[in-house]
């Protein structure tokens, strides 16, 4: 499709310059949103007691998940252009709602503000499709995975904005805790503006139209000399697949992560020793993106899946039998992280690859929907999990959902259904 022209459009520029700008907007999303997001917990339990505290993101990430479908239908309708920069103004008006609600004391406003916050996720999880609207086929998943990997400069930076918007929010007059919402409200409004003003023309409008163009001309039996819609058959099960690995990939990695920094801090661990577990966890999860993004163009996607599963294997093993030992639970997360980079990238390079054309868009939705609905069912049922059985029975208990993506995998190569 991509080696086809348009009248008054270089596709090569485009394609770089749309890489640009989506990069550009993952790191403004996740500048602002990490921001938030690293307090959201602290204001809640200033707000409502340390029993709410977890409800910070848990209300985000359902917030991404209800707004995956709306914003893929809206992508769908008016093009990425409309769709991501919608997305952004959304999550700058949860943002200022989180502001608000700090003010009033009110922690229902607090958490329906990082609801729509959320907005920013579904945005993030939508860049990396609307990276591979014009991509070549050979090099799609590489793109996609280019994008990805912008979210590790916003996702560590972030988080270490918290003190500055201290300083900026006394200087507002603002609550304590509600200053760093400032940068993400501000950042949220950049990508908004960037949006709307530079990504034209529209990478999903152009793509369609490519698609139309090579569309085969009806014959006698139609109108004549109508150019009919594309109808590839797509392959609906590694559409399953698909959206099995990515969901059931996050959900592992959630429910893992979530609970390591309680683990770790039952065990002595300083709270030094715990911020460099969960960065170098989220190193894990982008830096090494575009090395899976080649591999899956190369390899092939299934295969890319099986390896991101090895990886989650053996993050289940590490910290299960060394649970006690920091070094080896520190090595565990970063593992976790590479399983779900490759599971992902991979993942999400086979739906788009395997969507049926003319519901493409909605399917990514779709997945968006699974992807953020497992990573909040993971992460509300490994609390408890952990209180019943340990940090080990826990491992141990992600192992299950790794075998049924095995399962899928292996059933999906066997049907020779390779790239």
């Amino acid at each position: 499709m991509t080696t086809q022209t348009v009248p008054g459009v270089d596709l090569a520029a485009l394609r770089r310059r749309t890489l640009g700008l989506l990069a550009a907007g993952q790191i403004l999303g996740g500048l602002g949103t990490g921001a938030a997001l690293s307090v959201g917990a602290l204001a809640a339990n200033a707000l409502a007691g340390e029993s709410w505290s977890g409800m910070a993101a848990t209300m985000s990430t359902l917030g991404a998940a209800l707004l995956a479908i709306p914003l893929a239908r809206l992508a769908d309708r008016r093009g990425r252009r409309i769709s991501l920069s919608t997305a952004a103004l959304i999550a700058a008006a949860g943002v200022a709602l989180c502001v608000l609600g700090m003010a009033l004391g009110t922690v229902l406003i607090l958490f329906l503000g990082l609801a729509g916050a959320g907005a920013a996720t579904a945005a993030a999880l939508q860049s990396r499709f609307a990276a591979t609207d014009l991509a070549e086929p050979r090099t799609r998943g590489r793109d996609l995975s280019l994008v990805v990997w912008s979210t590790t400069v916003g996702a560590v930076i972030g988080p270490n904005l918290a003190e500055p918007g201290e300083i900026v929010g006394r200087a507002l007059g603002l609550p304590p805790f509600s200053g760093v919402f400032v940068f993400a409200v501000a950042a949220q409004l950049v990508a908004a503006a960037a949006y709307a003003s530079f990504l034209r023309p529209d990478p999903l409008t152009v793509a369609k139209q490519l698609a139309l163009d090579a569309a085969p001309v009806v014959g006698s039996d139609g109108p004549a000399g109508r150019i009919g819609p594309p109808s590839p058959p797509g392959d609906l099960g590694l559409v399953r697949l698909a959206i099995l690995a990515t969901a059931l990939s996050h959900a592992t990695m959630v429910a893992l992560m979530a609970m390591t920094p309680v683990h770790l801090m039952h065990g002595g661990a300083s709270l030094s020793v715990v911020g460099l577990t969960l960065s170098l966890h989220i190193a894990g999860m982008f830096a090494l993106s575009p090395v899976f993004g080649i591999m899956s163009d190369r390899l092939g996607r299934v295969p890319t899946i099986l390896l991101g599963q090895a990886m989650l294997v053996f993050a289940a093993l590490v910290t299960a039998l060394g649970s006690h030992d920091q070094r080896l639970v520190v090595t565990g997360l970063i593992l976790l992280g590479l399983g779900w980079s490759a599971s992902t990238v991979a993942g999400s390079a086979l739906l788009n690859d395997a969507a049926p054309a003319a519901h493409r868009v909605r399917l990514q939705g779709r997945g968006d929907l699974a992807m953020n609905l497992a990573g909040a069912l993971g992460g509300a049922l490994s609390g408890p999990v952990l209180a019943f059985v340990g940090y080990t029975g826990l491992a141990w208990g992600l192992l299950l959902p790794i075998v049924v993506v095995v399962a899928a995998s292996v059933g999906g190569l066997t049907r020779g259904s390779r790239r």
